[in-house]
């Protein structure tokens, strides 16, 4: 496991910047946890990856529908939000195999994509070792981005 230097962001713009420099040496089939609570910007850190890849079209979490396909960068990006599927799960039980195989969750992490996943420590024992994690810290007045990768 090795983990970079964390990086100070004191604003959305300098969180997403910082994501479009990491998708310009992202490669198919990188996979990328994204951590953190409510409101630390795991979404702008998507919105600035996707922005890096050359993704054109507006890109939102995909709380609700649970992933997003952008096809359209210069690879294709799989955005996931676990978090409506944990949402009704008791503190620290993690989402099961078979519930993330009913949306070919695992499917998609074998494909020639780069899989963007929030809420991803929902589903830690089921991600592939070599994921790169970022984790997002709300501080005072900005953010605290660490890159774990190889966990």
């Amino acid at each position: 496991m090795s983990q970079l230097c964390p990086m100070i962001s004191r604003s959305l713009e300098e969180t997403m910047a910082f994501a479009a420099e990491m998708a310009s040496q992202a490669k198919a089939g990188d996979i990328i946890c994204l951590s953190g609570n409510l409101g630390a910007g795991k979404t702008a850190f998507a919105k600035g990856f996707a922005k890096g890849l050359g993704v054109s079209g507006h890109v939102n979490s995909p709380t609700f529908t649970l992933m997003q396909i952008y096809e359209d960068g210069r690879l294709p990006l799989y955005h996931f939000d676990l978090y409506r599927l944990a949402e009704f799960l008791e503190e620290g039980i993690q989402i099961d195999a078979d519930t993330l195989d009913d949306i070919g969750f695992f499917e998609y992490l074998e494909d020639e994509a780069i899989c963007l996943i929030e809420w991803a420590e929902y589903a830690i024992d089921l991600i592939p070792s070599n994921a790169t994690w970022v984790a997002i810290e709300i501080l005072d007045d900005s953010r605290k981005i660490t890159i774990t990768e190889n966990r």
